[in-house]
């Protein structure tokens, strides 16, 4: 299922060569992270003391931004995002059409039978402006998107940390785990554990959507 992720500067992946860049396209990669809630000093427990009934919930933060069964409200705030600044996306993948035509050309040239020393020089030096406008525009973009991400997602993602905690403690759960960031040590886990979607079906109930979602 497709997601909308969390760092948008991994939406525009270039890679460089010499004369030929490569630029992909990908939704963002990294779930939000819920908003730490401030936690009072823990208060000692006298040596006698009951030990209290412990109940651990893992939850996926990484389902949050699937765009069919995530939490709407960040799925439309990362899509609004990504349209926003989709004109100037687009416009990085022309530059690189041109790098890579402007390779495949001089790679013709240099194969020719009678090399034109002159015309393969024009085309690198061609080719070496458009990857500097390439990567100045690219790192521009980067610096823009991070910004306005930030400001889209940040109250968004206090508010689902908000929720999350509330939404332990009236399911008497003592600790959330975090289950997209330790999969890989998790050797054995009861199903019923899994509270991701009871949360994202929790959440969305509660803040449904007021508008209809971004479209491409």
């Amino acid at each position: 299922m497709k997601r909308i992720r969390l760092i948008f500067a991994a939406l525009i992946l270039v890679a460089m060569t010499a004369v030929s860049v490569v630029a992909q396209t990908r939704p963002p990669t990294t779930p939000p992270k819920p908003a730490a809630t401030p936690t009072p000093a823990a208060t000692p427990v006298a040596g006698n003391a009951a030990v209290p009934e412990t109940r651990i919930a893992l939850i996926d933060t990484g389902m949050f931004g699937d765009e069919k069964n995530g939490i709407f409200l960040y799925v439309d705030a990362a899509k609004k995002v990504e349209l926003e600044f989709r004109p100037r996306t687009n416009e990085l993948q022309i530059l690189d059409n041109r790098l890579t035509a402007l390779a495949t050309e001089i790679t013709k040239l240099r194969q020719a039978a009678v090399l034109d020393q002159k015309t393969i020089q024009a085309r690198q030096a061609e080719g070496e402006s458009l990857q500097t406008e390439l990567k100045t525009k690219k790192d521009r973009l980067d610096e823009d998107v991070s910004k306005r991400y930030q400001q889209a997602i940040s109250p968004i993602s206090s508010q689902i940390g908000a929720a999350m905690d509330l939404f332990a403690r009236q399911h008497g759960i003592t600790m959330t785990l975090d289950i997209s960031k330790l999969l890989p040590a998790i050797l054995t886990a009861v199903p019923a554990m899994d509270l991701t979607q009871a949360f994202i079906d929790d959440f969305n109930r509660k803040n449904p959507r007021t508008a209809p979602p971004p479209r491409p």
